[in-house]
């Protein structure tokens, strides 16, 4: 007769015999499995009912010719009871598989025991790393935690928490079953790290728990973070967990607990008192779809036999495992659809699985599933939770369960907190042990105004003073908290005081620190609350120059008033030229004569008349900008003269490397290596003054040409020897001073809040103002900024503009009169006479060229006795012609005449 094989649950840990045996003739096979649960506990009790109705639903199809028996034993979570359950599954069921296992360490023995005996165990526990050449023939039926702790740390980011607190129950292996590094790893991608970790131990290896998780808490009133995350526990560990820390205060104003899946995903199978004690928390859960056919077929067969069997029980709502359960007894029976029977064939198959369950996609890959869950952000609210967000693998958090809707790189739900409230926790607190925070003060300052550093009255005693200590003060008062610290004065360079920040020796550092890139790789920076960059220090000697009466004006300047001298020499002498004999005569006279009358105008030292109106035009215009001018003129030469104008001796930094003269540097800062790696300076050229009132003794005695300075200190120094050193060359400009603190430190940024607030509120302001004053001599305006500029083009180009086109308008007025009046008395003098030649162009153009010069037509072909003045004076005015004798016109008209005689008597010669 042939043994019958079957299917079961177990935890074994020797070489066993294979339970199948040969087939008998019947049509129908009974197969036995075997189930290790905690029979005991609400999670064991929802594994039960769902495996009892899947067995059910499978054995009443008619269609198959398998037939399952179930046999259950219960490992009370403990490996090594689970051990010896699996033992007596294989030894005496003969079980062809081993299913359940809720813990990993029961998952790890009871697997050593299924390969030995070529049982497949299939878990619905895992590591976060499983290696399958180690155990063969395990199969886990849990999702990776790679996800999950991206959403964490995701979650952690969105609320810009730094810090966090890991809690975790210890294994049987001493471990954390590779959780801890997988969350460390994604935390540190944001920017965050974790600051303590509080290590639970077995639950089943304490008497007390109650005291034990009280003495564990206790422990972490004395850390600064107030982010918990509890990583994984077991449920009866979660439960006194989480009672004691609401009994003593953790759970409360800003804290903030989170936890994973191994936790949460119990969330309904927990009773009122429990989730009391929870309210607040966030917690990740696996998702599974309630909409399907195949749930809703599920749900109110597994209800009705979970009430049955549990009437105590107050949740009947089925957990992630109970569908694990269904589905894992689902996997087995479609593996033994195959016609191979053997247990190599039997794993094969079950790896081959490719359906979907309860719990959401059924695939393996080196034997786990290889899909990622969408997980669920709940939030405990009273006797439930809400549903906040979901985590969309590999893209972000999403309000819909699906890849369509809105993704957010941050949490966008409303959260209630422990507190009650929706105020975002602000993630830590001071511990409460009282150890002050020991703060690092620069005590080698080379000014003395931003740190200073003395000797008490009693020995060891220290006093701090300065404008950095008297800001931190200020930013302590803003706070709101006490901030218990100690000061410890640091004598060494900046760059060791910002390396003990990092390597712990100090919880922080307050002085003249400037930010830079290479440093917030180590430490954590506040706020700038001065701005800074490199300048050069130089001294400085009077300006003088012979030729300072030409300063007032730019080289421009001079160019364009000097085009608009000429041009306006040249309007006047061509609308005077014709009917003024002031303007007439040889060239040279005529040029001198203009050039003294426009010159001589501005100071109104002009002895000519003036016959034209539109030369009054321009001449009014003229003066107008003449006095504009010379006013303008005046003034910036008398500002120049009388208000002393200091010039650097040194403007190039080129300049003195070339020379290779000294140059001085405060050698504690970051300054001489900038010199000497950015700037190129030679090391033996740089000289450490390590003294703000050292640096014009190094001056005087020409040991160095320029001083190196951040510009807080240089503002510093210029306000004392305004007089004697002034900057200059460009500004390189840095991140500006700040306070430091250790990495991810919260104080960091609630220091950073309140300078803002100092800042905003003028208070800033005034501690610039009381300890950065100029000194007296400095207060007047002898500094760079009193300066007078030249006067340049842009400040008159209206001005000009204005001039030049007023003459230009004047100049084509004259010239449209004077050619009217030209083809007027060609038309009367060649009225009726045939013309004796046939005139050339160019003889044209001369003869009107003439006429505009002379103000007189030669008459082609007839000799006038007489001719004619051209009437110039319907634009000029004639009170300004009351000295034209009768004996000048007499002369002028003979001259006319004369000419005009002489040209018609060459035409006629030539005609003939």
């Amino acid at each position: 007769m042939q043994r019958p094989c079957r299917i079961t649950f177990v935890f074994i840990s020797l070489f066993l015999v294979s339970p199948y045996g040969e087939k008998t003739g019947n049509k129908v096979t009974n197969y036995n499995i075997g189930a290790i649960i905690d029979v005991d506990s609400r999670i064991g009790k929802e594994e039960k009912a769902a495996f009892e109705f899947a067995v059910q639903s499978f054995n009443n199809d008619v269609s198959n010719n398998h037939k399952l028996s179930l046999y259950i034993q219960n490992s009370r979570r403990n490996p090594l009871l689970a051990a010896t359950a699996a033992k007596k599954l294989i030894e005496e069921q003969e079980v062809i598989a081993i299913i359940g296992l809720e813990t990993w360490e029961e998952a790890a023995l009871v697997s050593v025991i299924g390969s030995r005996a070529r049982v497949p165990v299939l878990s619905f526990a895992a590591p976060a790393l499983i290696t399958p050449s180690r155990w063969p023939f395990l199969v886990t039926m849990a999702n990776g935690d790679s996800e999950q702790m991206k959403c964490i740390a995701a979650t952690i980011s969105s609320f810009n928490w730094k810090r966090v607190v890991v809690i975790y129950e210890d294994d049987a292996f001493g471990g954390d079953s590779g959780k801890l590094a997988l969350l460390s790893e994604a935390l540190s991608d944001v920017g965050s790290e974790i600051e303590y970790r509080l290590v639970l131990p077995p639950f089943s290896s304490v008497s007390n728990p109650n005291e034990v998780v009280q003495d564990e808490l206790i422990k972490l009133f004395n850390v600064q973070s107030r982010v918990y995350i509890v990583l994984q526990s077991s449920l009866p560990m979660t439960i006194h967990l989480f009672e004691k820390a609401k009994e003593i205060g953790l759970i409360g104003r800003d804290s903030a607990w989170i936890t994973t899946n191994t936790i949460s995903n119990y969330f309904d199978s927990f009773n009122s008192s429990v989730i009391s004690s929870m309210q607040g928390i966030l917690g990740i859960k696996t998702y599974y779809d309630e909409g399907t056919n195949l749930y809703k077929t599920f749900y109110p067969q597994f209800r009705r036999t979970f009430r049955d069997e549990n009437p105590e029980e107050d949740n009947f709502q089925p957990s992630v495992n109970a569908l694990r359960a269904y589905d894992s007894i689902r996997t087995i029976k479609q593996a033994m659809d195959s016609d191979e029977n053997s247990p190599d064939s039997l794993l094969k198959n079950i790896l081959s699985s490719n359906f979907t369950g309860l719990s959401g996609e059924i695939h393996f890959q080196q034997r786990k599933l290889s899909h990622d869950p969408i997980l669920r952000i709940v939030n405990v609210i009273g006797k439930s939770y809400n549903e906040l967000d979901f985590w969309l693998p590999g893209t972000g958090f999403s309000k819909n369960n699906g890849y369509v809707g809105y993704i957010s790189a941050d949490f966008t739900g409303t959260v209630i907190w422990p507190d009650g409230s929706k105020l975002v926790p602000k993630g830590w607190a001071m511990p409460t042990n009282k150890k002050p925070m020991i703060i690092g003060v620069p005590a080698r300052t080379a000014f003395e105004k931003f740190v200073k550093v003395e000797d008490g009255k009693h020995p060891g005693q220290k006093n701090y003073d300065g404008f950095c200590i008297e800001l931190f003060y200020k930013v302590v008062n803003v706070l709101e908290y006490v901030l218990i610290y100690q000061f410890d004065p640091h004598n060494g360079t900046y760059d060791e005081l910002v390396h003990k920040v990092y390597n712990k020796t100090y919880d922080a550092a307050v002085g003249d620190i400037t930010i830079l890139a290479n440093r917030t790789t180590f430490v954590e920076f506040t706020q700038p609350y001065a701005a800074t960059g490199l300048s050069m220090i130089v001294p400085v000697k009077p300006e003088s120059s012979a030729w300072m009466f030409l300063k007032p004006f730019t080289t421009k300047m001079w160019l364009v008033t000097g085009s608009i001298l000429i041009y306006t020499m040249f309007i006047v002498w061509f609308l005077e030229h014709q009917s003024n004999p002031d303007f007439r005569g040889p060239w040279n006279n005529q040029i001198g004569t203009v050039f003294w009358f426009t010159f001589s105008s501005i100071f109104f030292a002009h002895r000519e008349k003036i016959y034209s109106n539109l030369t009054k035009v321009v001449v009014v215009v003229w003066l107008f900008v003449a006095l504009i001018l010379t006013s303008s003129y005046t003034a910036s030469l008398t500002s120049m003269l009388t208000v002393q104008r200091l010039e650097p001796t040194v403007t190039d930094i080129e300049w003195l490397k070339r020379s290779k003269v000294k140059i001085g540097c405060d050698g504690d800062s970051f300054v001489r290596t900038y010199l000497e790696d950015v700037l190129k300076f030679k090391s033996y050229n740089i000289e450490n003054v390590n003294s703000e009132y050292k640096y014009e003794g190094e001056f005087k005695s020409n040991h160095i040409a320029a001083a190196f300075l951040e510009l807080p200190y240089g503002r510093v120094f210029l306000n004392h020897y305004c007089k004697k050193f002034t900057t200059t060359a460009p500004t390189y400009t840095f991140g500006g001073l700040g306070f430091i603190f250790q990495k991810g430190s919260p104080v960091a940024r609630d220091f950073s809040r309140a300078i803002l607030k100092l800042s905003e509120d003028g208070t800033l302001m005034s501690l610039e103002q009381k300890w950065f004053a100029p000194s007296p001599e400095c207060s007047a305006n002898v500094t760079e900024e009193s300066k007078t500029d030249s006067l340049s083009i842009h400040s008159f180009w209206g001005l000009f503009i204005i001039s030049v086109a007023t003459y230009t308008v004047c100049l084509l007025l004259f010239l449209a009169y004077s050619l009217k009046r030209y083809w007027n008395h060609e038309e009367e003098n060649n009225a009726g006479i045939l013309p004796l030649v046939d005139e050339s162009v160019w003889n044209k153009a001369m003869r009107l060229a003439k006429y505009i010069y002379n103000g007189k037509v030669c008459v082609r072909g007839e000799a006038s006795a007489a001719p004619r003045v051209p009437d110039i004076y319907k634009w000029s005015s004639p009170t300004w012609d009351y000295d034209r004798s009768s004996s000048h016109i007499s002369m002028e008209n003979y001259e006319v005449k004369s000419q005009a005689e002489s040209e018609i008597g060459i035409q006629l010669q030539a005609h003939n």
